[in-house]
Protein backbone atom coordinates (compact mmCIF):
# COMPACT_ATOMS: atom_id res chain seq x y z
CA UNK A 1 0.00 0.00 0.00
CA UNK A 2 1.40 3.94 -0.92
CA UNK A 3 0.08 6.56 1.17
CA UNK A 4 0.94 10.60 0.48
CA UNK A 5 0.53 13.31 3.19
CA UNK A 6 -0.21 17.12 3.16
CA UNK A 7 0.01 19.27 5.93
CA UNK A 8 -3.30 21.02 6.37
CA UNK A 9 -3.41 24.74 7.31
CA UNK A 10 -7.29 25.24 7.65
CA UNK A 11 -9.18 24.58 10.48
CA UNK A 12 -10.68 20.83 10.75
CA UNK A 13 -13.13 19.44 12.91
CA UNK A 14 -12.66 15.73 12.64
CA UNK A 15 -16.50 14.63 13.39
CA UNK A 16 -17.17 16.31 10.48
CA UNK A 17 -14.63 14.49 8.67
CA UNK A 18 -15.86 11.66 10.18
CA UNK A 19 -19.69 12.56 9.74
CA UNK A 20 -22.19 9.72 9.53
CA UNK A 21 -20.44 7.12 7.47
CA UNK A 22 -16.87 7.27 8.37
CA UNK A 23 -14.17 6.46 11.12
CA UNK A 24 -13.48 8.51 14.44
CA UNK A 25 -11.25 8.20 16.84
CA UNK A 26 -10.98 11.69 18.94
CA UNK A 27 -10.48 13.03 22.75
CA UNK A 28 -10.55 16.90 23.13
CA UNK A 29 -10.13 17.73 19.64
CA UNK A 30 -7.29 15.55 18.70
CA UNK A 31 -6.98 12.23 17.47
CA UNK A 32 -7.87 10.88 13.83
CA UNK A 33 -10.83 10.39 11.41
CA UNK A 34 -10.82 8.56 8.55
CA UNK A 35 -13.37 8.03 5.06
CA UNK A 36 -13.67 5.14 2.58
CA UNK A 37 -11.94 2.07 3.51
CA UNK A 38 -8.76 1.12 1.63
CA UNK A 39 -8.29 -2.10 3.45
CA UNK A 40 -9.86 -4.31 6.68
CA UNK A 41 -7.77 -6.64 7.97
CA UNK A 42 -7.64 -9.34 10.89
CA UNK A 43 -5.13 -8.52 13.69
CA UNK A 44 -2.64 -11.70 12.47
CA UNK A 45 -2.32 -9.38 8.90
CA UNK A 46 -1.92 -6.27 11.23
CA UNK A 47 2.08 -6.30 11.34
CA UNK A 48 2.66 -6.90 7.56
CA UNK A 49 -0.25 -4.00 6.65
CA UNK A 50 1.58 -1.80 8.76
CA UNK A 51 5.51 -2.77 7.19
CA UNK A 52 4.04 -2.47 3.80
CA UNK A 53 3.33 1.09 3.68
CA UNK A 54 5.49 3.11 1.92
CA UNK A 55 5.55 6.81 0.66
CA UNK A 56 5.05 7.92 -2.43
CA UNK A 57 7.26 11.11 -2.59
CA UNK A 58 9.54 10.18 0.26
CA UNK A 59 7.62 12.87 2.48
CA UNK A 60 6.87 11.69 6.19
CA UNK A 61 4.92 13.62 8.27
CA UNK A 62 5.47 13.77 11.79
CA UNK A 63 4.72 11.35 15.02
CA UNK A 64 1.36 10.91 15.75
CA UNK A 65 0.37 11.75 12.14
CA UNK A 66 -0.08 9.92 8.58
CA UNK A 67 -1.88 6.09 7.88
CA UNK A 68 -3.52 5.28 10.87
CA UNK A 69 -5.85 2.43 11.11
CA UNK A 70 -9.01 1.42 13.25
CA UNK A 71 -9.21 -1.16 15.56
CA UNK A 72 -11.92 -3.46 17.47
CA UNK A 73 -10.87 -5.69 19.92
CA UNK A 74 -13.90 -7.69 21.42
CA UNK A 75 -14.27 -8.76 25.24
CA UNK A 76 -13.18 -12.10 25.18
CA UNK A 77 -9.55 -12.65 24.39
CA UNK A 78 -9.80 -15.35 22.05
CA UNK A 79 -11.89 -13.65 19.59
CA UNK A 80 -9.82 -11.70 17.11
CA UNK A 81 -9.56 -8.00 16.49
CA UNK A 82 -10.25 -6.49 13.14
CA UNK A 83 -9.03 -3.71 11.37
CA UNK A 84 -9.85 -0.85 8.69
CA UNK A 85 -7.40 1.32 7.01
CA UNK A 86 -9.31 4.18 5.61
CA UNK A 87 -8.38 5.52 2.10
CA UNK A 88 -8.49 8.85 3.52
CA UNK A 89 -7.16 10.20 6.97
CA UNK A 90 -6.80 13.12 8.76
CA UNK A 91 -5.32 13.01 12.00
CA UNK A 92 -5.19 16.68 14.20
CA UNK A 93 -2.73 16.52 17.67
CA UNK A 94 -2.81 18.46 21.15
CA UNK A 95 -1.09 21.47 19.39
CA UNK A 96 -3.87 21.93 16.51
CA UNK A 97 -1.91 20.51 13.46
CA UNK A 98 -3.42 18.83 10.99
CA UNK A 99 -1.93 16.18 8.10
CA UNK A 100 -4.58 14.51 5.70
CA UNK A 101 -2.87 11.20 4.13
CA UNK A 102 -4.72 9.86 1.26
CA UNK A 103 -3.70 5.63 1.05
CA UNK A 104 -4.38 3.30 -2.82
CA UNK A 105 -3.03 0.30 -3.56
CA UNK A 106 -1.59 2.21 -6.92
CA UNK A 107 1.45 4.64 -6.29
CA UNK A 108 -0.62 6.57 -9.56
CA UNK A 109 -3.44 7.35 -7.86
CA UNK A 110 -2.29 9.61 -5.35
CA UNK A 111 -1.23 11.77 -7.97
CA UNK A 112 -2.93 15.08 -9.18
CA UNK A 113 -6.56 15.72 -9.49
CA UNK A 114 -7.16 12.29 -7.45
CA UNK A 115 -4.95 13.16 -4.35
CA UNK A 116 -6.66 16.87 -4.68
CA UNK A 117 -10.54 15.25 -4.95
CA UNK A 118 -9.69 12.69 -1.74
CA UNK A 119 -8.96 15.55 0.42
CA UNK A 120 -11.41 17.78 -1.19
CA UNK A 121 -14.10 15.05 -0.17
CA UNK A 122 -12.71 14.56 3.10
CA UNK A 123 -13.07 18.65 3.89
CA UNK A 124 -16.81 18.83 2.15
CA UNK A 125 -18.64 20.53 4.78
CA UNK A 126 -22.17 18.49 6.39
CA UNK A 127 -24.49 19.86 8.58
CA UNK A 128 -26.96 16.44 10.41
CA UNK A 129 -30.24 15.82 9.34
CA UNK A 130 -32.40 17.12 11.16
CA UNK A 131 -35.30 14.28 12.59
CA UNK A 132 -37.75 13.84 15.20
CA UNK A 133 -38.68 10.18 15.27
CA UNK A 134 -40.69 7.98 17.83
CA UNK A 135 -37.69 6.02 20.40
CA UNK A 136 -38.64 2.58 22.20
CA UNK A 137 -35.86 1.77 25.19
CA UNK A 138 -36.15 -2.00 26.38
CA UNK A 139 -34.36 -4.19 28.53
CA UNK A 140 -32.72 -6.93 26.19
CA UNK A 141 -31.30 -8.57 29.54
CA UNK A 142 -34.16 -9.17 31.54
CA UNK A 143 -33.40 -7.25 34.66
CA UNK A 144 -34.18 -10.06 36.97
CA UNK A 145 -31.56 -12.71 35.42
CA UNK A 146 -28.80 -9.92 35.58
CA UNK A 147 -30.09 -9.64 39.55
CA UNK A 148 -29.35 -13.13 39.88
CA UNK A 149 -26.06 -12.73 38.17
CA UNK A 150 -24.86 -9.65 40.30
CA UNK A 151 -25.95 -11.67 43.07
CA UNK A 152 -23.98 -14.80 42.27
CA UNK A 153 -20.82 -12.91 41.42
CA UNK A 154 -20.70 -11.41 44.78
CA UNK A 155 -21.47 -14.95 46.54
CA UNK A 156 -18.41 -16.39 44.39
CA UNK A 157 -16.23 -13.11 46.19
CA UNK A 158 -17.39 -14.05 49.36
CA UNK A 159 -16.66 -17.88 48.69
CA UNK A 160 -13.00 -16.22 47.40
CA UNK A 161 -13.79 -17.60 44.01
CA UNK A 162 -13.14 -14.90 42.58
CA UNK A 163 -11.84 -10.98 43.62
CA UNK A 164 -13.97 -9.57 41.49
CA UNK A 165 -16.18 -10.10 38.48
CA UNK A 166 -17.65 -7.33 36.14
CA UNK A 167 -21.65 -8.12 35.43
CA UNK A 168 -23.19 -5.73 32.75
CA UNK A 169 -26.31 -5.73 30.80
CA UNK A 170 -28.05 -4.61 27.73
CA UNK A 171 -31.02 -2.53 26.45
CA UNK A 172 -31.81 -1.46 22.88
CA UNK A 173 -33.11 1.54 21.58
CA UNK A 174 -35.44 1.48 18.36
CA UNK A 175 -36.46 4.43 16.24
CA UNK A 176 -38.97 4.84 13.50
CA UNK A 177 -36.67 6.52 11.52
CA UNK A 178 -32.63 6.30 10.78
CA UNK A 179 -30.59 7.71 13.40
CA UNK A 180 -28.44 10.25 12.23
CA UNK A 181 -25.00 9.18 13.52
CA UNK A 182 -23.28 12.61 12.63
CA UNK A 183 -25.71 14.08 15.31
CA UNK A 184 -25.26 11.47 18.15
CA UNK A 185 -21.21 11.97 17.47
CA UNK A 186 -21.58 16.03 17.93
CA UNK A 187 -23.36 15.32 20.93
CA UNK A 188 -21.28 13.35 22.28
CA UNK A 189 -18.41 16.07 21.92
CA UNK A 190 -21.35 18.33 23.71
CA UNK A 191 -21.60 16.58 26.79
CA UNK A 192 -18.21 13.95 26.93
CA UNK A 193 -15.56 16.00 24.78
CA UNK A 194 -12.49 14.60 27.32
CA UNK A 195 -13.68 11.31 26.70
CA UNK A 196 -12.31 8.96 24.04
CA UNK A 197 -15.18 9.24 21.79
CA UNK A 198 -15.09 6.74 18.36
CA UNK A 199 -17.23 5.74 15.69
CA UNK A 200 -15.71 2.38 14.07
CA UNK A 201 -18.42 0.19 12.04
CA UNK A 202 -21.34 -0.01 13.56
CA UNK A 203 -19.56 1.06 17.41
CA UNK A 204 -20.15 4.29 18.55
CA UNK A 205 -19.86 5.59 21.96
CA UNK A 206 -17.86 7.73 24.39
CA UNK A 207 -15.27 5.79 26.52
CA UNK A 208 -13.64 8.16 29.54
CA UNK A 209 -10.95 5.05 30.15
CA UNK A 210 -7.64 5.06 28.55
CA UNK A 211 -6.62 1.58 28.30
CA UNK A 212 -3.15 2.28 26.80
CA UNK A 213 -1.15 4.65 24.56
CA UNK A 214 2.17 4.23 23.47
CA UNK A 215 4.29 7.32 22.06
CA UNK A 216 7.51 6.71 21.17
CA UNK A 217 9.15 5.36 24.12
CA UNK A 218 5.99 6.98 26.65
CA UNK A 219 3.75 4.49 27.53
CA UNK A 220 0.15 5.59 29.70
CA UNK A 221 -2.65 4.15 31.15
CA UNK A 222 -5.92 5.57 33.42
CA UNK A 223 -7.67 2.96 35.21
CA UNK A 224 -11.28 3.53 35.84
CA UNK A 225 -12.78 1.38 38.90
CA UNK A 226 -15.72 1.99 41.42
CA UNK A 227 -18.35 4.95 40.15
CA UNK A 228 -20.75 6.91 41.43
CA UNK A 229 -24.04 9.25 39.56
CA UNK A 230 -23.85 13.12 39.24
CA UNK A 231 -26.65 15.07 39.89
CA UNK A 232 -25.97 18.44 38.34
CA UNK A 233 -25.72 20.03 41.62
CA UNK A 234 -22.43 20.53 43.11
CA UNK A 235 -22.69 20.12 47.41
CA UNK A 236 -23.92 17.16 46.37
CA UNK A 237 -22.15 15.70 43.74
CA UNK A 238 -18.89 16.80 45.89
CA UNK A 239 -20.73 14.56 48.60
CA UNK A 240 -21.33 11.73 46.71
CA UNK A 241 -17.39 12.36 45.62
CA UNK A 242 -16.17 12.47 49.13
CA UNK A 243 -18.34 9.51 49.73
CA UNK A 244 -16.82 7.26 46.55
CA UNK A 245 -13.60 7.83 47.79
CA UNK A 246 -14.40 6.88 51.32
CA UNK A 247 -16.34 3.74 50.12
CA UNK A 248 -14.11 0.63 51.11
CA UNK A 249 -16.32 -1.42 48.47
CA UNK A 250 -15.13 0.86 45.33
CA UNK A 251 -11.70 1.45 46.86
CA UNK A 252 -11.16 -2.64 46.76
CA UNK A 253 -12.42 -2.64 43.12
CA UNK A 254 -10.13 -0.42 42.15
CA UNK A 255 -7.12 -1.46 43.80
CA UNK A 256 -7.94 -5.07 41.82
CA UNK A 257 -7.82 -3.08 38.46
CA UNK A 258 -4.74 -1.12 39.29
CA UNK A 259 -2.42 -3.79 40.68
CA UNK A 260 -3.70 -5.53 37.75
CA UNK A 261 -2.39 -2.93 34.80
CA UNK A 262 0.44 -2.18 36.93
CA UNK A 263 2.02 -5.75 37.05
CA UNK A 264 0.92 -6.21 33.59
CA UNK A 265 3.25 -3.08 32.24
CA UNK A 266 6.22 -3.49 34.60
CA UNK A 267 7.86 -6.39 32.56
CA UNK A 268 8.16 -3.90 29.31
CA UNK A 269 9.26 -0.32 31.08
CA UNK A 270 12.66 0.57 32.54
CA UNK A 271 10.38 2.40 34.74
CA UNK A 272 6.66 2.97 35.60
CA UNK A 273 5.05 5.31 37.61
CA UNK A 274 1.72 6.01 39.30
CA UNK A 275 -0.63 8.28 41.12
CA UNK A 276 -0.01 7.17 45.08
CA UNK A 277 -3.73 7.30 45.59
CA UNK A 278 -6.82 7.73 43.09
CA UNK A 279 -8.31 10.73 41.92
CA UNK A 280 -11.77 12.04 40.62
CA UNK A 281 -12.61 11.68 37.26
CA UNK A 282 -15.74 13.27 36.00
CA UNK A 283 -17.72 12.63 33.17
CA UNK A 284 -21.36 14.54 32.10
CA UNK A 285 -23.09 11.73 34.31
CA UNK A 286 -21.01 9.61 36.52
CA UNK A 287 -17.79 10.19 38.23
CA UNK A 288 -15.41 7.45 38.85
CA UNK A 289 -12.23 6.74 40.48
CA UNK A 290 -8.59 6.95 38.53
CA UNK A 291 -5.07 6.01 38.32
CA UNK A 292 -3.16 7.95 36.26
CA UNK A 293 0.31 5.58 35.17
CA UNK A 294 3.11 6.52 33.16
CA UNK A 295 6.42 4.83 32.18
CA UNK A 296 9.42 4.45 29.72
CA UNK A 297 9.45 1.19 27.54
CA UNK A 298 12.48 -0.75 27.29
CA UNK A 299 14.02 -1.64 23.75
CA UNK A 300 13.03 -3.20 21.67
CA UNK A 301 9.89 -1.62 22.64
CA UNK A 302 6.38 -4.02 22.22
CA UNK A 303 3.49 -2.12 20.22
CA UNK A 304 0.45 -0.81 21.31
CA UNK A 305 -1.48 -3.78 20.12
CA UNK A 306 1.10 -6.36 22.21
CA UNK A 307 0.23 -3.85 25.03
CA UNK A 308 -3.87 -4.27 24.36
CA UNK A 309 -3.25 -8.18 23.83
CA UNK A 310 -1.50 -7.92 27.56
CA UNK A 311 -4.15 -5.85 29.05
CA UNK A 312 -7.19 -6.73 27.47
CA UNK A 313 -10.35 -7.20 29.15
CA UNK A 314 -8.73 -5.16 32.18
CA UNK A 315 -10.63 -6.31 35.57
CA UNK A 316 -12.45 -2.93 35.49
CA UNK A 317 -14.25 -5.21 32.94
CA UNK A 318 -13.97 -8.72 33.10
CA UNK A 319 -12.43 -9.28 36.83
CA UNK A 320 -10.07 -10.98 38.86
CA UNK A 321 -8.29 -13.29 38.56
CA UNK A 322 -9.27 -12.88 34.99
CA UNK A 323 -9.54 -16.33 33.13
CA UNK A 324 -12.07 -17.13 36.19
CA UNK A 325 -14.14 -14.05 36.12
CA UNK A 326 -14.56 -14.44 32.55
CA UNK A 327 -15.47 -18.18 32.80
CA UNK A 328 -18.08 -16.93 35.19
CA UNK A 329 -19.05 -14.01 33.12
CA UNK A 330 -19.79 -16.81 30.09
CA UNK A 331 -21.52 -18.70 32.45
CA UNK A 332 -23.82 -16.24 34.63
CA UNK A 333 -23.94 -13.50 32.60
CA UNK A 334 -27.06 -13.62 30.36
CA UNK A 335 -25.59 -11.52 26.97
CA UNK A 336 -23.33 -12.11 24.32
CA UNK A 337 -20.69 -9.06 24.85
CA UNK A 338 -19.08 -9.13 21.58
CA UNK A 339 -17.06 -5.73 21.71
CA UNK A 340 -18.33 -4.51 24.63
CA UNK A 341 -15.66 -4.39 27.37
CA UNK A 342 -12.87 -4.83 24.76
CA UNK A 343 -10.72 -2.09 23.59
CA UNK A 344 -11.23 0.68 20.40
CA UNK A 345 -8.84 3.10 19.08
CA UNK A 346 -6.15 3.87 16.46
CA UNK A 347 -2.44 2.46 15.61
CA UNK A 348 -0.22 3.87 13.40
CA UNK A 349 2.75 2.57 10.48
CA UNK A 350 5.04 2.42 13.82
CA UNK A 351 2.89 0.07 16.03
CA UNK A 352 2.09 3.46 18.11
CA UNK A 353 -1.42 3.89 19.02
CA UNK A 354 -4.11 4.64 21.52
CA UNK A 355 -6.87 2.11 22.86
CA UNK A 356 -9.72 3.21 25.03
CA UNK A 357 -11.79 0.15 27.00
CA UNK A 358 -15.19 -0.01 25.01
CA UNK A 359 -17.43 1.04 27.27
CA UNK A 360 -20.12 3.83 27.50
CA UNK A 361 -21.18 2.57 23.67
CA UNK A 362 -23.92 1.04 21.40
CA UNK A 363 -23.65 -0.81 18.24
CA UNK A 364 -26.13 0.26 15.66
CA UNK A 365 -28.24 -1.96 12.88
CA UNK A 366 -26.83 -1.49 10.09
CA UNK A 367 -29.76 0.81 8.54
CA UNK A 368 -29.40 2.65 11.82
CA UNK A 369 -32.91 2.20 13.23
CA UNK A 370 -31.88 0.18 16.02
CA UNK A 371 -29.27 0.23 18.62
CA UNK A 372 -27.98 -1.88 21.25
CA UNK A 373 -26.27 -0.15 24.57
CA UNK A 374 -24.21 -1.74 27.29
CA UNK A 375 -23.88 -0.76 31.13
CA UNK A 376 -21.93 -3.02 33.82
CA UNK A 377 -20.26 -2.62 36.71
CA UNK A 378 -17.53 -4.72 39.43
CA UNK A 379 -18.53 -6.80 41.93
CA UNK A 380 -16.99 -7.59 45.37
CA UNK A 381 -17.83 -8.75 48.51
CA UNK A 382 -19.93 -6.04 49.35
CA UNK A 383 -21.77 -5.25 46.51
CA UNK A 384 -26.10 -5.02 46.34
CA UNK A 385 -27.77 -6.28 43.26
CA UNK A 386 -29.95 -2.92 43.48
CA UNK A 387 -27.58 -0.35 43.95
CA UNK A 388 -25.33 -2.31 41.02
CA UNK A 389 -28.73 -1.80 38.93
CA UNK A 390 -29.02 1.67 39.58
CA UNK A 391 -25.11 2.14 38.28
CA UNK A 392 -26.03 0.38 35.03
CA UNK A 393 -28.58 3.16 34.57
CA UNK A 394 -27.10 5.96 35.47
CA UNK A 395 -24.13 4.75 33.02
CA UNK A 396 -26.55 4.08 30.02
CA UNK A 397 -27.38 8.13 30.05
CA UNK A 398 -24.45 8.77 28.65
CA UNK A 399 -25.46 6.97 25.27
CA UNK A 400 -29.22 7.66 25.47
CA UNK A 401 -28.90 11.24 26.10
CA UNK A 402 -26.96 11.05 22.57
CA UNK A 403 -29.63 9.16 20.59
CA UNK A 404 -32.75 10.04 21.84
CA UNK A 405 -34.10 13.69 20.99
CA UNK A 406 -37.87 14.11 19.90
Amino acid sequence: MYFRSRRLDVHVDLNDVCRGDGMLFVRDGAGAAGRGPALSVHEDELDGVLAGLQSVDGEVPPPGHGPHLFGVVPFLPRDSASFVLPRTVITKDTDGQCFVTVIDTEAAALAGPLFEDAIADALRSTTPVITAGNYTVNPVTPVEAYLAAVAGARDAVRDGRLLKAVIARDISVTSTSPIDVHAVLLRLRASFGSSYRFCVGGLIGASPELLVQVQGRTVRSHPLAGTAPRTGDPATDARLAAELVASTKNQVEHRVVIDMVHDTLLPWCSYLDWEPEPSIVTVANVQHLGTAIEGALSEPRPSVMTLVRALCPTPALGGSPSEAAIEFIETHEPMDRGNYGGAVGIVDRHGDGTFAVTIRCAEFSADRTAARLFAGGGIVAESDPLAELAETQAKFQAMLSAIVRP
